[in-house]
């Protein structure tokens, strides 16, 4: 009994700032099931105890303001629109968390965490001021003014806890995520509301929320003045104005050039034999994105997967553990961007020699897939699991399936993972696609011990104009963002109905008119081989 204590005060010290707070019940509720108690340690920290002097230093890359011409609107029409929030929900604040949407709605830029143009923060907006708690030295005189001219003011990234304190002792009535807000913030604010009421001898009855509801909370007269719900950045992040539309279609753009010198460039490598890693390929494919403008860094970890390893959903190749590329199994590659304007997602997956009756039926099916959910046609209100099934039912049809979901959120020039919205066999989604939200489409499949496919476009949700509006409400579509070629030898064309063999065609004419003028010489050569007509490559 006394080991497990000891354990539980160990895991809630970091678990303060590290867990959401809903995270951190559920644990509790967890531990507590077998008779165990968490305990918060005060005074000292037990995983700082035992970093000493090794604990790695906080990061301190600047920060930088992200340009309104990509972000579109300006930060006092954001502070305004979260505002109206706070009215509506008569709240007098509301804590910010998530990395993503603090640099959101400030229109800053940072490199923190890898991959991802974010910095370490936390963000209140009150009714009439907003306090952006971070490390000063990460500010610019550029990114100071930038703040300073939409009201924003600065406090250190450490004084947050202490700042909830003070809004509870005011007795403001906070919005609070408990989703995505740590357990630190919400504990600080609970305990602070309960010494407010105890001297005001209106302790109450104490009030607990659910955690599992998944509607606002309100909690009052009670232990906590708070609302419960989900920030209210999180939707309006993730649909995209005009300027954040044309940002990701521009970095695509430039994107699809770079991976167009990068497949021309590998294929002519395997075909003399060159012997190349997984790691080399991903490095390569490196070195021709940096050349593009505005790139920055790559959006995750690439997937470079040869053979077995392509079955290995997540798989990430080391020097010192990958395998080489070559011509006698498929490749897949799945691999992102970060530019100034924009964040990429793209998987394609090739074969360098002669792809197998198997490999072919698997990836035309794969294919198949790909093409029903970039063609679909829903109404408005409509959440992505509903259109999951789109994409597995060519596979379902030979008893195949995937292990993963068919597509997630992207951010624009932030998060290549973005939420809410998703498309997946995840039934407990509900978010509406709504129009202006990107989603990445990539089903797959993936042989145990032997290969692994997967094709990847991200889409724009769009509305479109039909003949018909039943019920008077509006039906939506995509747009393709992804122009990179699919590669025509992998594809079974007598599976493919004409409906499906006019999509690759089509989409192969597109690739052609808005790539190509960004090539030249063999790399727009191996283009237009790879985007010629399907039944020109069949004859």
């Amino acid at each position: 009994m006394m080991f497990y204590h000891l354990v539980a005060e160990l895991v809630l010290t970091r678990m303060q700032f590290l867990f959401s707070f809903d995270a951190a019940e559920e644990l509790k509720d967890s531990i507590s099931n077998k008779n165990h108690e968490l305990v918060l340690v005060r005074g000292m920290n037990l995983v700082d105890e035992i970093w000493g002097d090794a604990r790695p230093k906080p990061p301190k890359e600047p920060t930088r303001v992200h340009d309104i011409k990509y972000a579109g609107i300006d930060v006092p029409s954001k502070l305004s629109f979260i505002r109206s929030h706070l009215a509506e929900n008569e709240c007098d604040a509301v804590v910010i968390s998530m990395l993503d949407e603090v640099a959101w709605l400030l229109n800053m830029r940072g490199s923190d965490v890898p991959h991802s143009p974010v910095f370490y923060s936390y963000l209140i907006v009150e009714v009439s001021t907003a306090t952006l708690f971070v490390d000063s030295n990460k500010v610019s005189e550029d990114v100071l003014e930038h703040l300073e001219k939409a009201g924003v003011k600065l406090k250190p990234y450490e004084a947050i806890v202490s700042e909830v304190e003070r809004l509870a002792e005011k007795c403001a009535k906070l919005w609070l995520d408990s989703s995505s807000v740590n357990a630190a913030i919400v504990t600080a604010f609970k305990s602070s509301c309960d010494k407010q009421m105890k001297k005001k001898g209106k302790a109450g009855k104490k009030v607990e929320k659910e955690a599992s509801s998944d509607e606002p909370t309100s909690v009052e007269n009670g232990t906590v003045n708070a609302v419960y719900n989900v920030s209210p950045v999180t939707l309006a992040k993730s649909v995209k104005n005009e300027a954040e539309i044309e940002g990701m279609k521009n970095s695509h753009l430039r994107d699809a050039a770079a991976l167009a010198e990068f497949w021309c460039w590998l294929e002519e490598e395997v075909c003399k034999s060159v012997p190349l890693t997984e790691v080399q390929v991903a490095e390569k494919l490196l070195e021709f994105r940096k050349k593009q403008d505005g790139f920055i860094e790559t959006s995750f970890d690439t997937i470079s997967g040869y053979g077995a390893n392509g079955a290995i959903i997540h798989y990430r190749p080391t020097p010192e553990d990958c395998s080489s590329v070559g011509s006698d199994n498929l490749f897949l590659l799945d691999s992102g961007a970060q530019y100034i304007d924009g964040t990429t997602d793209i998987t394609r997956t090739v074969h360098f020699g002669e792809p197998s009756p198997r490999q072919k039926e698997c990836f035309t099916r794969v294919l198949q897939g790909h093409i029903a959910l970039d063609q679909a046609v829903f109404p408005e209100r409509t959440p992505g699991f509903v259109l999951d099934v789109l994409a597995r039912t060519s596979l379902w049809k030979i008893g195949l399936d995937y292990r993963h979901g068919t597509g997630h959120g992207v951010g624009a020039a932030l998060n290549v993972h973005e939420g809410p919205q998703s498309i997946s066999y995840r039934y407990g989604n509900l978010t509406a696609l709504q129009k202006g939200m990107i989603v990445s489409n990539e089903p797959g499949y993936y042989e145990d011990n032997s290969f692994g496919i997967r094709i990847e476009n991200l889409l724009l949700i769009k509305e479109l104009n039909l003949a018909n509006s039943f019920g008077g409400i509006s039906y939506l579509g995509f747009e393709r963002l992804t122009f990179v070629p699919i590669q025509s030898k992998l594809i079974d064309v007598s599976l493919l109905s004409p409906s499906e063999i006019n999509w690759v065609n089509d989409y192969h004419e597109e690739v052609w008119d808005k790539v190509s003028p960004l090539l030249s010489g063999a790399t727009r050569d191996w283009l237009w081989k790879n985007t010629r007509p399907l039944l020109d490559v069949t004859h």
